[in-house]
């Protein structure tokens, strides 16, 4: 078998799931590009992390890039950071990934985590500067915020004179941290926490005291802003809280993912700051696409044109692609099934009709599940399929029980993926 010159991989966001009644809406979506890869295949199951671990998507990315988590990551907050074009200082910086939020002011009780996904981009760039450059601690501390896509944003909370930890829980009690790890939390009380340090040291406690005054002061500030009072008048739901998760006090220095795969140059097509942030930190160059627009007809073809610009260079191309995730958080089996059916459509049978199997490789998987019924990320084993004209067979179809039935290897940890890939390609 001739090795490929270039290896795709393809990260289906939240598409995995857990079958009801034999069914899942991998399973059940009408997929003809999914299938034809699957007739030259080999596939499995993983854990994106660990058994048993819910990841969030950086944190699961991370490991599937072919990098140990325990080793290498330094918490969401600073690859959100490094995203969204934010440098931080070490020592004196920590930065956190942010969601615009309404609450109750008087009652700290949660109403949305998101605003309802109703908040546009251009309200949250305008409520995140009535909050960047708080002062804070009388003077020596700061924050510096900045809106990313939709109810998203990155905060940075800073000292002037003093040195700061990122070992502190989140302020999000949809997210509860271990270590640097944030595991998803069912069926959370949806009350905004005061921020705990997660260990004794007195640069934890004095970050959790600057942390507590911006969530404070920023409640005061947003409930008020005329963006919000325009969106009282409307019936909308205010975005008057920040919810703080996953904070990091460094980027993680990690070799090259080209070295990991063997093959090079590594371009990544990614659509949120996180992600872009991944790719840098791991070496890859960036080819930009626009932030996922809601309509995901629309935005596939930018990302299918920027994935074909790549592979006529040749070597491992990571690209990752949104639309189940968010129907499995609404626990809507049809709109999960039907964002599948569209990233087929409009992403994968048309690259297929361009790209020469005989030449390029594409290893699909998600990275996590998130169960419909659950409405969370859930720590289950999601499937996973190499593709390539070099091998004679495969399942015939890519899915949870197609992967799980016909395993070729049933992996513990993400990690081992790509090194899996790579030895199966001879790369």
């Amino acid at each position: 078998m001739e090795k490929p010159r270039t290896l795709i991989l393809l990260i289906l966001d939240g598409a995995a799931d857990v079958p009801h009644e034999g069914k899942t809406p991998l399973s059940e979506a009408t997929t003809p590009g999914l299938d034809e890869l699957a007739r030259h295949a080999v596939c499995g199951t993983h854990y994106p992390v660990a058994p048993g671990v819910a990841p969030e998507s950086d944190l699961a990315t991370l490991s599937l890039l072919g990098y140990e988590p325990e080793r290498y990551y330094t918490g969401r907050g600073p690859l959100e950071a490094l995203g969204a074009g934010i440098a931080i200082r070490e020592g004196s910086e920590v930065a956190f990934r942010a969601n615009f939020a309404t609450v109750e002011p008087s009652t700290r009780r949660i109403v949305d985590r998101r605003v309802g996904r109703s908040l546009s981009s251009r309200e949250a760039a305008e409520l995140a500067k009535a909050l960047d450059g708080m002062r804070l601690g009388g003077g020596d501390g700061y924050a510096r915020v900045k809106a990313t896509v939709g109810h998203r944003a990155v905060v940075v909370i800073g000292s002037r004179s003093k040195r700061l930890s990122a070992a502190v829980q989140n302020i999000d009690p949809a997210y509860v941290r271990r270590g640097l790890i944030s595991e998803a939390v069912p069926n959370p009380q949806m009350v905004l926490p005061r921020c705990k340090p997660l260990d004794d040291s007195a640069e934890a406690q004095y970050t959790c005291r600057l942390v507590d005054e911006f969530v404070d002061k920023a409640i005061d500030v947003l409930d008020r802003h005329p963006i919000n009072l325009e969106r009282e008048k409307k019936g909308l739901l205010k975005a008057n809280a920040v919810l703080l998760r996953d904070a990091g006090d460094r980027i993680p220095r990690l070799p090259p993912v080209a070295g990991i795969v063997g093959l090079a140059p590594a371009h990544a097509i990614a659509e949120m700051p996180v992600e872009v942030g991944i790719a840098k930190a791991a070496g890859m160059n960036v080819i930009p696409v626009s932030p996922p627009s809601g309509d995901y007809r629309r935005d596939m073809p930018e990302r299918l044109e920027a994935t074909l610009r790549a592979v006529g260079d040749g070597g491992f191309i990571y690209v990752h692609l949104k639309g189940p995730d968010e129907p499995g958080h609404d626990g809507d089996f049809d709109r999960k099934k039907e964002a599948i059916e569209i990233i087929d459509k409009y992403f994968i049978q048309p690259l297929l009709d361009r790209i020469d199997m005989a030449s390029t490789a594409v290893l699909v998987t998600s990275d996590h599940a998130t169960p419909w019924r659950m409405r969370s990320h859930s720590g289950d084993p999601v499937p996973w399929m190499l593709a390539y004209a070099g091998f004679d067979a495969g399942p015939g179809a890519f899915n949870e029980i197609a992967c799980s039935e016909n395993a070729y290897r049933r992996l513990q940890h993400g990690w081992e993926l790509l090194p899996l890939a790579r030895r199966l390609l001879g790369l």
